[in-house]
């Protein structure tokens, strides 16, 4: 499913009142295909917004709500990161990864409709005050996101590395099941070296040093962002977190709390000294950031991850 074929007949006219922060009504075309399958309105409720676009919210007909990705056409870079989406997922069939419906496209307007995750990112529920995740929640969404990778790097022909992993990435469906989204600038790796180069910059924090000092793409930059986020989670503390400066890191904090002072700087909300099988509990998350540290190690070769 590459952009260009997503070639459109003018079937079906949809209305977007200032919508895309046009000041006049602005028509677009949709895919025949998803025309005929669907009569379906967009809301115009907005969801997200990222670098190459933005993300609303739609209604098929038989009630479906869907997410609508917008991506900004003016942007070249926008342009390629809707070819690489289409691209990477066209084949791409996992319970982990978020579900591509179709897909509008034409001079003016490029889009990418979406499966909605209706409880939101797994950012908005780690730092958000009015949400909560308990222990067993979180570990249960990395067991996810764990899995999305171990099939993104080893159950298709093409190892796929998603380059940009982070918790506003995942989304969370209405069981609190983690679908991982977001390919925009994901790689397709050479099955003979398993590495590839980039000049796209990802996310501060997340980011593997090989990948961000010398454009070094391999599975293993997944497999460090996954570290860094598993470390995230538990103590719902942000890598780019303005505490850390170029001599201390979030890896740093939690490698000097292990093991004896790691209750200092895990979620408070998460553990109480008072709680039934507090020791066993914390006990649990020393082996998480265990994991962790071992996924986010500065050598790709030293990295390993249990899937």
């Amino acid at each position: 499913m590459s952009s260009n074929s997503l070639s459109l007949e003018p079937t079906v006219w949809i209305l977007l009142k200032g919508v895309l922060g046009r000041s006049s009504e602005y028509y677009v075309f949709v895919q025949k295909a998803l025309a005929e399958k669907f009569v379906w309105r967009f809301e115009g409720t907005l969801l997200g917004t990222g670098g190459f676009g933005s993300v609303y919210c739609g209604t098929l007909n038989d009630g479906r709500k869907v997410a609508v990705k917008v991506f900004h056409v003016q942007l070249e870079r926008a342009l390629e990161s809707l070819d690489t989406e289409c691209e990477v997922l066209r084949n791409l069939r996992h319970r982990n990864l978020t579900k591509v419906i179709s897909g509008c496209s034409n001079n003016d307007f490029k889009a990418l409709v979406l499966e909605l995750m209706p409880n939101g990112s797994l950012a908005k529920w780690l730092h958000s005050p009015s949400c909560f995740l308990d222990m067993k929640q979180r570990l249960n969404i990395m067991i996810d996101v764990a899995c999305a990778l171990h099939y993104l790097h080893n159950g298709y022909s093409t190892p796929v590395v998603h380059c940009d992993l982070k918790p506003s990435n995942v989304l969370l469906d209405q069981d609190m099941i983690a679908h991982v989204s977001n390919f925009g600038i994901a790689k397709l790796l050479n099955q003979e070296d398993g590495i590839t180069h980039t000049a796209t910059i990802a996310t501060f924090g997340y980011v593997a040093p090989e990948y961000g000092l010398e454009g070094l793409v391999s599975t293993k930059c997944d497999v460090y962002s996954y570290g860094i986020m598993l470390m995230e989670v538990f103590t719902r503390t942000k890598p780019n977190d303005a505490r850390f400066n170029g001599n201390s890191s979030l890896k740093d904090l939690v490698q000097s709390s292990m093991p004896n002072a790691l209750y200092q700087i895990i979620d408070a909300n998460l553990l109480q000294e008072d709680e039934e099988h507090f020791a066993e509990k914390l006990d649990c998350i020393s082996f998480i950031m265990e994991i962790a540290l071992n996924c986010s190690r500065e050598s790709p070769r030293e990295r390993s991850m249990q899937y």
